[in-house]
């Protein structure tokens, strides 16, 4: 019997998926978590206001401002629906030269019921094939190899899966487990094998093993504009049930 899906707490759910995408630098300000790495995932690269900083508002603005102007990356905040704090932290941005920009969608889902398709391998550890597949998906060599570290500072648990076509590796994904949670991430398909099926293989093999890593439910995050994918984890039974908007300055 399938064990019942813990409660959706954004707050503490963001926290979770936090360290499960783990930045190379990180600072506290009260409440909010100031991430920064290399300047390309956005939730490695980003102020996460989640509490109270300590701070007047404006005060606590200046701090993350200055926090990454030291490391010479653009301020970017991550506000969050039912988490940011304090609540008219946006009115506050807004007055100081900030648009809201990308928005994602946090999804919860099962875990899934099905055999893990043998075709794909689940591992604890990156590998050659892995890394090309990322590599042969990203945006530039450099964002690539931000998201190669982050995966692997990703504490264990953690799952790493792979589906090779012949000589070619086809299809990736990683999974962090924490406790009851399976947070999904860096789901890619090479482009040479894209709408075959090949990321709903990836998803239930890193369901299933996290199941037996005692997760009872999954996570993920995908971009608001991302219609293909969202089609694909509704499919898998997945829902949105909140949503996060990246708050950068015009003109960044």
């Amino acid at each position: 019997m399938a064990l019942a899906a813990p409660p959706i707490d954004p707050q503490a759910l963001e926290r979770i998926a936090a360290r499960a995408w783990p930045a190379a630098r990180h600072r506290a300000l009260g409440g909010w978590d100031l991430y920064a790495s290399d300047g390309y995932s956005l939730r490695i690269n980003a102020c996460w206001p989640l509490g109270d900083p300590g701070l007047a508002t404006e005060a606590a603005i200046e701090a993350v401002e200055a926090f990454y102007d030291r490391l010479g990356l653009a301020p970017i905040f991550k506000l969050t629906e039912g988490a940011t704090v304090p609540g008219d932290l946006a009115d506050h941005l807004t007055r100081r030269g900030y648009a809201r920009a990308k928005e994602t969608l946090v999804m919860t889902g099962p875990m899934g019921e099905g055999a893990i398709d043998g075709s794909v391998t689940v591992s604890n550890q990156l590998d050659p094939d892995f890394t090309a597949v990322m590599a042969a998906t990203a945006p530039s060599p450099e964002d690539g190899a931000e998201r190669l570290a982050a995966l692997e500072r990703v504490a264990q648990p953690r799952l790493f899966a792979k589906l090779v076509r012949g000589d070619q590796a086809a299809a990736i994904g990683a999974c962090a487990v924490e406790g009851a949670w399976a947070g999904i991430f860096g789901m890619r398909t090479h482009p040479d094998y894209r709408r075959q099926g090949l990321a709903s293989q990836i998803l239930r093999a890193l369901l299933g093993t996290a199941a037996q890593n005692g997760a009872w439910s999954a996570y993920l995050q995908v971009e608001a504009k991302n219609t293909g994918a969202i089609a694909l984890y509704e499919a898998e039974g997945f829902k949105t049930v909140y949503r996060y908007f990246y708050w950068e300055k015009a003109g960044g």
